[in-house]
Formats: structure tokens, C-alpha cells, sequence
């Protein structure tokens, strides 16, 4: 998304929409389409940061959870991989991978392995990802969230309202099928950004124009579009996420601790709404996803001292046991 440098914004020069709430069974597979390798993508000579290299190493502002770490496993590599949603049970991983962030979308929507990879853990190990193909190989697609047995996600591909549209599909008979536009009110009158749903279904928050905003599902509708009162600030706010208790309202934004770059907050529903938020996470970090137990999954950016971008890693902050 624009705001936090996300690399899909990056690449495609506009605001990814479209973040997950919900939850596919942790018994649950699914169909994918066989891609090249990831790793034979990435070009010659790309440099893989580690934290031990990292100039702008996340720091985190609560002591509610770990330092934060590169998640293990076969996630992370030399490329960039970005924009995580992780279902409750912490048992599947979507993210966002393209092999280079220099590369023009042009060549990205060609290359076969730009777009959404899926993981799952078994036995306490994330699997080798594989790519998800929704419904065409002629786009490209990221920033997914699921409710349910509902996908939404953001593409660029013939259609489209705008550049960037939100759409949906169902999971169905182990695989993600029946992709449509989520339509003109939300693609083109409301024009919504990075959005998320309640785990009841009945609210969607999203990003409008560098604020976070709020909409109700009313009569098969989105209606009574809205700013989050208390949340917003004079700076920029995007990519909500509603935790599975629907108890928390996680966000990116700019620090406002003085650090470089996005940073996530957290803002605690306490009864009559939504309180101040605080800043969790600072240094290049954004796009949070939490499950069940509270662990944050987040995406972070490496970038040189003199403010290059040189890719991005799914992290994790989990959360301390009490």
C-alpha cells in the first residue's frame, strides 16, 4: 500500500486494498497452479538482509511480546515478500512475492511467480509456499483477507473499475474458485482502500484517503460510510485489521515516536468505542496480522541509510505467555 512502501504499491504505483479477518480450517487444503521456483525469480547477485545487517531493525514499544523476528521456515527469501494474512488458528499464510522491486508491473503480470503464495504449518514448521492463481494468470493479485470461506483481494486485470479493484472468491471443494469484482459501490463510489471485516461480518473498516474509515452491512449492503472517530491523526492511517475476538483495531501509519517510516499501532475497543491507539511496532513496519493467541504478523521492509528499498520479509512479534 502506499503509505508503508508496500511492495505491491511499489510496484504498481497505487494503494493495495483488501486484508483478511477470518479463517479457512486448519484441516482445510487446497488446489494451486505449479510455478517456477521462487528462488531461481530472484536476480543474480541480490542481497538477502538479515537482522544482523539490517540498518532499520524493527523495534517494538510493548512488553506484551517477543522482539520481534524474520517468521522461520521457507517464507522469507532475497525478494520481496509482503502484505501476510494469517488465518486464527496460525495454521495458513498468505503473502504477497514478486522476485525484485525494481521490475515494472509489465513484467511482473509475465514472470509466473509474482502474486499470492500460500503456506501452512504442520507439526510446527511452515511448508514450502506455493502460488494461488485466482482465476486468471493474466493479472495481478495481492493483499488477501478471508472470512470464512470468503477470499477478498486486490487485482489489476481487464475489468477493473479502476487500476486497482477489490474482489472476492469462495473456498470451495479444496480450492479458491467463483472469482468476481466486488463491485462498483465498493471499487468505484466508495473507492476503498486496504479494507478488513468484523468476525461477525457486519463491519468492514478500511483505508480513505490516508484515514482509517468504517462501513455497515445492512440488507445485503455497504451503507454509512464513515471516518474511525479517535483513530485518525493529522498523519497518514491505512490497513486495518480486526482481531479474531473483534477486541482490537490494528493499523499502519506513520510513527509519530520520531521513527523512519510506517509503524503499527493498536487501538483496544473499550465498550463505547475505539481508544487512543499505541505504537506497537516502529522502523519500516506495516501491514499487521494477528491470530488467535495474539501474534503479530507484520511485513518489513529493508531499506539502505540513504533510503533505498532493497526488499522485505515476513516478521512475527509473538506474544509473550502469561
Amino acid at each position: 500500500m502506499g503509505l508503508h512502501m508496500r511492495i505491491f504499491s511499489a510496484v504498481v504505483v497505487l494503494i493495495l486494498l483488501v486484508f483478511l479477518s477470518g479463517c479457512i480450517g486448519s484441516g482445510q487444503s487446497q488446489t494451486t497452479t505449479l510455478s517456477p521456483d521462487r528462488l531461481a525469480s530472484i536476480p543474480r547477485g541480490a542481497v538477502k538482509v538479515t537482522p544482523k545487517t539490517d540498518v532499520f531493525p524493527p523495534v517494538i514499544h510493548s512488553d506484551e511480546w517477543e522482539k520481534p523476528v524474520p517468521l522461520e521456515g521457507p517464507i522469507n527469501t532475497a525478494g520481496a515478500e509482503d502484505s501476510p494474512f494469517v488465518t486464527p488458528d496460525g495454521k495458513n499464510l498468505y503473502f504477497f512475492f514478486t522476485p525484485d522491486v525494481n521490475v515494472p508491473p509489465q513484467k511482473q503480470l509475465v514472470d509466473g511467480v509474482t502474486g499470492v503464495w500460500w503456506s501452512r504449518k504442520v507439526n510446527g514448521k511452515w511448508t514450502e509456499p506455493v502460488r494461488v492463481v485466482l482465476g486468471s494468470t493474466e493479472s495481478l493479485d495481492g493483499a488477501v483477507f478471508i472470512l470464512n470461506d470468503t477470499m477478498w483481494f486486490a487485482s489489476v486485470r481487464k475489468g477493473n473499475y479502476g487500476e486497482v479493484d477489490i474482489y472476492t472468491a469462495r473456498f470451495k471443494d479444496g480450492r479458491w474458485t467463483d472469482v468476481k469484482n466486488a463491485g462498483e459501490l465498493l471499487n468505484k463510489i466508495y473507492d476503498v482502500g486496504e479494507l478488513c471485516i468484523s468476525p461477525d461480518g457486519r463491519t468492514m473498516y478500511y483505508g480513505c484517503g490516508g484515514d482509517i474509515c468504517v462501513m455497515d452491512y445492512v440488507n445485503g449492503s455497504w451503507v454509512n460510510p464513515r471516518k474511525v472517530p479517535n483513530v485518525n491523526s493529522e498523519l497518514n492511517e491505512d490497513q486495518p485489521f480486526i482481531t479474531p475476538d473483534g477486541r482490537e483495531l490494528w493499523f499502519t501509519g506513520q510513527s509519530r515516536l520520531g521513527y523512519p517510516g510506517p509503524a503499527i499501532f493498536r487501538s483496544v475497543w473499550n465498550g463505547n468505542g475505539w481508544g487512543k491507539p499505541e505504537e506497537i511496532i516502529s522502523n519500516f513496519a506495516g501491514e499487521p496480522a494477528l491470530d488467535a493467541e495474539g501474534n503479530v504478523y507484520f511485513v518489513h521492509h529493508f531499506f539502505t541509510k540513504d533510503m533505498k528499498m532493497i526488499e522485505a520479509d515476513i516478521y512475527v512479534a509473538y506474544k509473550k505467555k502469561s
